[in-house]
């Protein structure tokens, strides 16, 4: 369970950390498209990720 919460907080560093740096590339002159597509593809990858690990930590609810 703590490891769960541990990789969350881990990717959610991460995904912030990409967002500023879609900013960053996205106000550049000459901006790299394939980069910036990539960087945001991993952005929503690491949002999916901590969506399936957050739903790991709600216990199942009998219907």
């Amino acid at each position: 369970m703590d490891q769960i919460k541990q990789r969350i907080i881990e990717l959610q560093i991460e995904h912030r950390d990409l967002d500023e740096a879609i900013d960053r590339l996205a106000g550049t002159p000459g901006l790299d498209e394939v980069r910036l597509r990539r960087l945001k593809k991993r952005k929503l990858q690491i949002k999916d990720s901590i969506a399936l690990l957050q739903m790991r930590l709600v216990p199942d609810v009998p219907a």
